[in-house]
């Protein structure tokens, strides 16, 4: 709660600046923005799609208002629910069920989903407005703990990242969605990346990575330090290295795709069979 508290204390956005220029002059901030940004774009298209359902009843000189101001309300809320779960985070265990969350919704991107849209069309401006909102509210679970867990506490990333990829699916909406149904390996791919990124939250668990050091720093590390010193590869198991959290990454990767593969043949089995 103290990431509220502090949004319009004047030190807190000085330092909120001043902590924003410095990681903008790092490689890794700007690979952390793209992450979030495709992570947007592959589980956002149907909060895209929600703004265009709710807005269609409208008359023409109010459409493009009711998708600005819902598009706005939208990220503005998206920006301090990411942040609220980005502080919990911090907290023991929270974490492992956040990472096991992202397991499951990286998963689900593999799987076809149902036509049915269910949004209903508003009549005027400031319903169309509601609808997108509570709507967005309720279908943002996974891009809220997915966005929190690629910007590991950094709030410039969640503040950039979010402001640019939400207009950009709003606006983009009909092209993303065509571009990622012409190339499934894109999506493929953001299921794995959300895989890995699981892992990671996983393995960075206050109660979690304390065990896996243990493990790591037992025989198993340095067997495997051993093993990959003869192939003239720095030792990073053993002694505080982070190759046991690549390793928990990479199992996410495999545990997402295998359970994706499964939970989409049946999927796909269900919908074959005759009604």
């Amino acid at each position: 709660m103290d990431w509220l508290l502090q949004i319009f204390d004047p030190g807190a956005i000085g330092a909120f600046f001043t902590q924003f220029g410095n990681e903008m002059q790092q490689p890794a901030f700007w690979l952390a923005v793209g992450k979030i940004i495709w992570i947007n774009v592959l589980l956002s298209g149907d909060n895209a799609l929600v703004i265009a359902l709710a807005c269609r009843g409208l008359q023409p000189q109010q459409r493009l208002w009711g998708m600005i101001l819902g598009a706005a309300a939208a990220v503005i809320l998206r920006i301090i629910f990411t942040g609220i779960v980005a502080t919990l985070m911090v907290l023991p265990w929270l974490k492992l069920v956040g990472g096991l969350a992202l397991i499951v919704i990286a998963a689900k991107l593999l799987v076809p989903e149902d036509e049915d849209d269910g949004v209903q069309s508003a009549s005027h401006l400031w319903a169309a407005v509601q609808i997108v909102v509570v709507a967005d509210i309720v279908m943002s679970l996974d891009n809220v703990i997915a966005v929190a867990a690629a910007a590991n506490g950094s709030v410039p990333l969640l503040v950039l990242g979010l402001a640019i990829s939400i207009p950009l699916i709003v606006a983009g909406a009909a092209l993303i969605m065509a571009l990622l149904n012409r190339m499934p390996i894109l999506v493929w791919a953001g299921a794995a990346l959300l895989g890995w990124i699981a892992g990671g939250v996983i393995a960075t668990d206050p109660a979690v990575h304390p065990a896996l050091q243990r493990f790591f720093d037992g025989p198993v590390g340095v067997g495997l330090d051993a093993m990959l010193g003869t192939l003239g590869i720095a030792p990073r198991f053993t002694g505080g290295g982070h190759a046991g959290e690549m390793v928990c990454a990479l199992i996410g990767v495999i545990v997402v795709l295998i359970a994706g593969m499964i939970w989409r043949r049946r999927k796909l089995h269900h919908v074959a069979q005759p009604q």
